[in-house]
C-alpha cells in the first residue's frame, strides 16, 4: 500500500485552461456550463496525474473557480449584505471581483506567499447557513470516475484568524456561530461514504498565538472529531512550525497530523510528543514551494531521522505544502537549457519525487524496478552536477557585492523634500500612477512576434514607441501630473529585469496562481546576479522626450525581485538579494544621468517575505531594508525615490518603511478605506504617501464623487501635503476602457477636492 499523500494540487491546469475559459466568461464570449466544463475536465485530469502517481491520498476541494477562502465563505454563508441579492456564479465572482454596484470583498496574500486570497467579511449579527453543494458535488465526481478522495477544507480557527470584522471586535467571538456550521458539514460529508478523510488546513498554526486562539484549538477539534465515526480528521500545517498547537492537538482524537519538515524544521521538535501520541504523521519533506529538484537521499535520510521517534508504519510522505504554489510541470519547457532543466522539478515531477521517497523509506533501494533505479541515479547525478556547476558561481561578481562599501543615499529625507519640492514644483495632492498601463493583446502579440524572431528589432521598437506616445498623450489630455511610460516592453514586473540579468532562468509554461485568473511566471535565479548593461534607460529616455512633465523611472526593488522568483538554495536569501540590489544601484545611476528625476522602485513584495515568527523578523528586516537602501544609494539627493507596497498590515513594519528612507510611498489602501493610513498618522511618518484612491483589481469604474469620498477619508488622517493621489496599483491587468474613464474620474475629483482646500 502507497503511503502518498498529497497536501493539494495546482488547478489553474498545464496550459491555464481555467484562466482562460474565466476571462471569456467574464467578457461574455462563453457560458457559465462551459466553465464548469472545462473545471470538470481539469478536475478529473488532475485527480488521474495524482493516482497515477501512486498517491493513496488525493485532495477534492482543493480546487476552486477563484478562491478556497472564498469558496469557505460561501459554504459557510458568510456574505457581506452589499451581495445580499445575489445567487450563484453572479454572487461568487461579484464577492471577488466586485460589481458595477458594489466593491469587491478585500483581497490580500496568503502568509508568505504570492498567493492571494479573499478576504472574509464577518459581523455578529450575520446568520450563518451551510451550503456544502460544491463539496458534496465534487467528492462524487471523483467518485465515479473511480478515485477516492480526501476532502481538503480550511480550518475554523485559519478562518476566523485571516478574516475581519465589518462590525469591529475580535474575530474569534464568532467562532461559537461557526464551529456549529463545520460539524453540519462533517455530517453532510459523513454521509458520503463508509470510511472518508477530511484534511482540515490551519496553517494559522504556524504563526505566534495567543493564549485565547490556543484555547479554541482542542474544544474545536473534540467537537469536529465527535461528529461521526466513519470520518478521519487530518489537521494540516505548513510554511512554518507550529510547536505550539502540536502540543494540543495531539490530545485531541484527530487521526494525523501534516508537518512541514522544511520550512519548519524545528517541527523536529514536536516528534516526541506525536509518537506518544500514537497519531499519525503527514512528513512535508519534498519543497511545495521551490522548483528545485529533490535530493531523494537527503528526503530519505530526514524521513530516517524523523522514523527514530515515530513508527515507520505510521509516518505519511507529503510535500511541504499544497503543490499550488509552483508550476504545474517542466515538460513544456523546450527552449530551456538542458543542464539548467535537469536541475528543476514542477509539481507533475514533484509527485514522483514523492513516490520514488516512499518506495525507497518504506521498502529500501532493492525493491526498486530498474526505471526507479535509473531515476534515483539521475537524481543523484543532477544535484552533484548543479553543486559544480561553473553556471552558478561568479567570482568577480562576489567580489564585488563584498566590497560595496555605500550603503546609503545622501541626506536625511526632510532636506531631500525640501530640495525636491523647490525643483518639481508639484502641488498637493499630486496625481500619478503606479507605472503600468494595459498590456493589450495586440502588445502582447508583437513581443511575442519579436520574441519569435516574426517580426525585426526595428518593427518591434516602433510598435511599442507608438504605445509610449499614445500613453504620454492620454495621461498629458487626461491631467495627470507625474507620468509613466506605461511598460509595454515588460511581460512582468519581475521576469522582465530578470531577463536582463545574469544568474537568472526563464520558462516557457511555468505559470502559477497569483489569485483568481491572474497568473505568474516567476523567473528563477540558479547562480550569481549581475548587470551586464543597463536594462530601462532608452524606454523611460524616450518617454520623457515626449513630454515636459516629470517622467518617473520604473524599476522593480531587490526584495521583490527574490521574493517574486524561486530562489537558488545553496545561498542565503539575504545574500541573493544584496547581489540584486548591487545591479540596481548601477540601474538608477544610470537612469539620473539621462535626466529621469523621480524613480519608483516597487517593493511590492516586501511585506510578503516576511518570516511568520517573530523571532526570525529581524534578521529579514535587517537585510531587506539594507538591500533597499543599497539600490537606492546611488540616488543625488535632488532625484526623488518612490517605492510602492502592496497589500500589507503596516502596523507591524511601520518603522521598518520609515527605516527605508523612500521620499514617497504608495500603498493599496483601496478595499479598506483609510484604516491602512492610520498608522502613518499615528507614528508621525513625515514622508509623502500616495494611498490607492481606487481599487484596480476590479472591473468597476468608480465615480468622481466616491473617489471625492476616498480623498476626504484620507485627509482624516495626513495632510494634503503629505498625500499623493493615485490607483492603488498598476494597470496592466485592466482594459483601456475601465482605465481611461477611472483616471479621469480621478483627476477631475482632485479638482473639487483642491478647489474645497482652496489649494
Amino acid at each position: 500500500m502507497s503511503k502518498n499523500y498529497i497536501v493539494g494540487f495546482p488547478r489553474i491546469g498545464e496550459q491555464r485552461e481555467l484562466k482562460r475559459v474565466l476571462e471569456e466568461f467574464w467578457a461574455k464570449k462563453c457560458s457559465f456550463e462551459m466553465v464548469t466544463k472545462v473545471a470538470s475536465e481539469l478536475k478529473k485530469r488532475h485527480w488521474e496525474y495524482q493516482r497515477d502517481a501512486g498517491a493513496e491520498f488525493i485532495s477534492s476541494n482543493d480546487f476552486s473557480l477563484y478562491d478556497n477562502m472564498l469558496d469557505t465563505s460561501v459554504m459557510l454563508g458568510a456574505i457581506p449584505k452589499r451581495f445580499a441579492n445575489l445567487v450563484g456564479e453572479e454572487l461568487y465572482f461579484a464577492m471577488a471581483r466586485g460589481n458595477a454596484s458594489s466593491v469587491a470583498m478585500e483581497m490580500t496574500k496568503w502568509f508568505n506567499t504570492n498567493y492571494h486570497y479573499i478576504v472574509p467579511e464577518l459581523s455578529l449579527d450575520d446568520e450563518y447557513l451551510l451550503n456544502a453543494s460544491k463539496i458534496v458535488d465534487e467528492y462524487n465526481e471523483a467518485k465515479t470516475l473511480g478515485i477516492k478522495t480526501k476532502i481538503n477544507i480550511i480550518g475554523p480557527i485559519t478562518y476566523l484568524g485571516l478574516s475581519k470584522r465589518a462590525d469591529g471586535g475580535d474575530v474569534y467571538e464568532l467562532w461559537g456561530k461557526i464551529l456549529p456550521i463545520y460539524e453540519e458539514l462533517l455530517k453532510a460529508i459523513s454521509r458520503l461514504d463508509e470510511r472518508i478523510t477530511v484534511q482540515i488546513d490551519e496553517p494559522i498554526f504556524v504563526k505566534e498565538l495567543d493564549i485565547k486562539v490556543l484555547s479554541l484549538i482542542k474544544p474545536t477539534y473534540d467537537r469536529l472529531c465527535a461528529v461521526s465515526p466513519n470520518i478521519k480528521i487530518a489537521v494540516v500545517t505548513y510554511f512554518e512550525h507550529s510547536n505550539e498547537a502540536t502540543k494540543v492537538l495531539v490530545h485531541t482524537p484527530i487521526w494525523a497530523l501534516g508537518l512541514d519538515f522544511l520550512y519548519g524544521e524545528e517541527n523536529l521538535k514536536s516528534l516526541d510528543i506525536i509518537a506518544m501520541s500514537g497519531k499519525e504523521l503527514i512528513a512535508g519533506v519534498v519543497d511545495g514551494r521551490n522548483i528545485w529538484r529533490c535530493d531523494i537521499e537527503k528526503s530519505v535520510e530526514l524521513l530516517r531521522d524523523i522514523s527514530n521517534f515515530v513508527s515507520k508504519d505510521r509516518i505519511l510522505i507529503s510535500s511541504s505544502c499544497s503543490l499550488l504554489h509552483i508550476p504545474f510541470t517542466i515538460k513544456y519547457e523546450e527552449k530551456m537549457s538542458g543542464e539548467i532543466k535537469e536541475w528543476l522539478s514542477f509539481a507533475l515531477e514533484k509527485l514522483s519525487e514523492i513516490s520514488l521517497i516512499s518506495k525507497i523509506f518504506f521498502e529500501g533501494e532493492c525493491s526498486l524496478d530498474e526505471a526507479q533505479k535509473s531515476s534515483l541515479v539521475n537524481n543523484r547525478d543532477a544535484n552533484i552536477k548543479r553543486r559544480n556547476s561553473t553556471l552558478i558561481h561568479n567570482k568577480a561578481v562576489q567580489e564585488r557585492v563584498n566590497s560595496h562599501s555605500k550603503l546609503q543615499r545622501d541626506g536625511d529625507a526632510k532636506e531631500r523634500l525640501k530640495l525636491q519640492r523647490e525643483i518639481f514644483r508639484y502641488e498637493d495632492l499630486v496625481t500619478t500612477t503606479i507605472g503600468s498601463f494595459p498590456q493589450t493583446p495586440e502588445l502582447r502579440r508583437a513581443r511575442s512576434d519579436f520574441k519569435a524572431a516574426l517580426i525585426s528589432s526595428d518593427e518591434y521598437e516602433s510598435e511599442i514607441k507608438k504605445y509610449i506616445d499614445e500613453c504620454v498623450l492620454f495621461q498629458e489630455e487626461c491631467g495627470l501630473e507625474v507620468l509613466v511610460h506605461g511598460e509595454p516592453e515588460r511581460n512582468d514586473m519581475v521576469e522582465y529585469f530578470g531577463e536582463q540579468l545574469n544568474g537568472y532562468g526563464f520558462s516557457q509554461n511555468g505559470w502559477v496562481q497569483s489569485y483568481g485568473s491572474r497568473c505568474v511566471k516567476p523567473p528563477f535565479i540558479y547562480g550569481d546576479i549581475s548587470r551586464p548593461r543597463p536594462m530601462t534607460i532608452d524606454w523611460i529616455a524616450y518617454a520623457q522626450s515626449k513630454t515636459n512633465k516629470i517622467m518617473k523611472g520604473m524599476l522593480t526593488g531587490p526584495v521583490t525581485i527574490l521574493n517574486w522568483s524561486f530562489v537558488r538554495d545553496d545561498m542565503p536569501r539575504g545574500e541573493v538579494s544584496k547581489q540584486i540590489a548591487v545591479a540596481l544601484s548601477d540601474e538608477i545611476d544610470d537612469l539620473q544621468r539621462a535626466g529621469i528625476k523621480i524613480i519608483q522602485v516597487d517593493e511590492a513584495a516586501f511585506k510578503e517575505g516576511y518570516p511568520l515568527r517573530r523571532a526570525k523578523i529581524k534578521i529579514y528586516e535587517a537585510w531587506a531594508t539594507r538591500d533597499f537602501k543599497i539600490a537606492v544609494s546611488s540616488a543625488k539627493k535632488e532625484t526623488q525615490i518612490h517605492t510602492h507596497m502592496c497589500y500589507s498590515e503596516f502596523n507591524d513594519i511601520i518603522n521598518t518603511i520609515e527605516d527605508m528612507d523612500a521620499d514617497v510611498i504608495s500603498i493599496e489602501t483601496a478595499r479598506s478605506g483609510n484604516e491602512l493610513l492610520k498608522i502613518f498618522k499615528k507614528v508621525g511618518y513625515t514622508k509623502e504617501v500616495g494611498p490607492g484612491v481606487y481599487d484596480i483589481h476590479s472591473p468597476r469604474i468608480p465615480s468622481v464623487e466616491e473617489i471625492v469620498k476616498q480623498i476626504e477619508l484620507l485627509l482624516e488622517v495626513l495632510p494634503k501635503e503629505q498625500l499623493w493621489i493615485n490607483p492603488d496599483c498598476g494597470l496592466k491587468t485592466r482594459k483601456w476602457e475601465e482605465v481611461k474613464p477611472s483616471l479621469k474620474n480621478m483627476v477631475k475629483a482632485v479638482k473639487i477636492v483642491r478647489a474645497k482646500l482652496n489649494v
